[in-house]
């Protein structure tokens, strides 16, 4: 490995959450009056989190979110953490080939009870101890502030420089250039539109992976 640590993104990188959370948020959406479509959705809330979401869930409907989104979102998030997601093409087999000396973490704008249960759900709980980092729970800023992968990093005690970053988001992609960090944009998950290589490669990112078989190549 080239690298002294990995930190991943979770939603997205590892987990296929992206897709079907959008596709959740634009059917709710256009049963309210607001025809959107997943592709929308994805466009102007993917990776966002807490407030920002909300704010932009607002702008893009021009109103106040009514009361019972929060009940719909509440309701698929329990569904799916009961009967589980599936992982992003490659992943387990990326993370469970990883050397075990490896310095890993996870660094989610998502809680860390669904970033455990999730990863309990796919069977790789264990490759990352205790180093599971919310951007709700672990720092003040939150993405695209790039706080969480700084805290991720000195909780491994690796500096940042000598951490790559996996990340899948526009969002997630902003704190990651920004920490200092080595950068993989990755476009392996269904959520990812043909175009979606050149976005992340506007917001600075140089390094892009289409499936985790590129991911090792690019780290090795």
């Amino acid at each position: 490995m080239k690298y002294d640590a990995i930190l991943f993104d979770f939603d997205g990188v590892l987990l296929e959450s992206e897709a079907a959370g959008n596709r959740q948020i634009a059917a709710y959406l256009t049963s309210i009056g607001h025809p959107t479509s997943p592709e929308d959705s994805m466009a102007n809330f993917m990776g966002l989190a807490g407030a920002d979401f909300l704010g932009a869930v607002e702008r893009w409907i021009g109103r106040a979110i009514p009361e019972d989104f929060h009940t719909a979102r509440a309701e698929e998030d329990a569904r799916v953490l009961e009967q589980g997601l599936p992982a992003v093409a490659g992943a387990l087999r990326f993370v469970e080939g990883l050397p075990a000396s490896l310095p890993r973490a996870i660094a989610s704008s998502s809680s860390t009870e669904w970033i455990s249960t999730h990863l309990a759900h796919l069977g790789i709980r264990d490759a990352f101890g205790d180093h599971i980092y919310s951007g709700r729970e672990h720092v003040t800023r939150g993405k695209p502030a790039p706080d969480l992968y700084l805290y991720a990093a000195a909780q491994l005690g690796v500096p940042i420089e000598r951490c790559v970053i996996l990340e899948d988001s526009p969002v997630g992609v902003t704190g990651a250039v920004a920490s200092g960090a080595d950068v993989i944009g990755l476009c392996a998950g269904s959520h990812c539109a043909p175009d979606h290589s050149e976005r992340l490669r506007a917001l600075g990112v140089t390094l892009i992976a289409h499936d985790f078989d590129e991911v090792a190549r690019l780290v090795a």
